[in-house]
């Protein structure tokens, strides 16, 4: 278990962060923007799920989703083990394939009762879904950042896996969100000419 007593320790006065295994890389590093737009995706998150009931089966979706993103920025920070690679042990908290299968199921689930698309969906429609269309974005952008950081150095490959099935987990709880509420608000190609 986490315990923070002190809230500022100076050691990233000088421009670097440190990684789980005790290294320093500069906060300008690739893997740092990753781990900083995943933290921003759960952000956004947390602040669509405060649109939701907060005992709905969306809301416990989303509060799930939250805790595994915790262990994602964990996974990314954690260089890879030189006997255990990737894979999970006590001194490496890591995405594994369980929590991918899951958001799996759950797009699934909610997919099977959707209309198919007709035509791309604008973000929109009620207030949680168009905060869940910008966590999307958010997410998007913190797997570009996280393919960029694998660019540079070995990361866990269901850690990107995650966040590819993430983005699209969003998109389809943003559409089961909208059904309820009338469907999606479609593109209508140069209607404005």
């Amino acid at each position: 278990m986490v315990k923070l007593n002190k809230i500022y320790t100076r050691t990233g006065d000088g421009g670097t962060t440190g990684l789980v295994d005790g290294s320093r890389i500069a906060k300008s590093a690739p893997l740092m923007a990753a781990v900083g737009d995943v933290d921003e995706a759960n952000s956004a998150i947390g602040l669509a799920a405060a649109a939701l009931a907060p005992a709905s089966d969306e809301a416990a979706m989303l509060s799930r989703i939250q805790n595994e993103l915790f262990d994602l920025g964990a996974d990314l920070a954690t260089p890879p083990d030189g006997e255990r690679g990737f894979g999970p042990h006590d001194m490496a908290l890591r995405i594994v394939p369980g929590q991918i299968a899951r958001l799996e199921e759950e797009i699934d689930g909610m997919n099977a009762a959707l209309e198919s698309l007709r035509s791309f969906i604008l973000p929109g429609g009620t207030e949680a879904a168009a905060r869940l269309h910008l966590a999307r974005a958010v997410t998007r952008r913190a797997e570009r950042a996280a393919v960029a950081a694998g660019a540079e150095r070995d990361l866990n490959p269901l850690a990107l896996a995650y966040l590819n099935r993430l983005s699209d987990h969003l998109f389809v709880l943003t559409r089961h969100i909208n059904a309820a509420a009338g469907g999606d608000i479609l593109w209508k190609p140069g209607a404005t000419r």
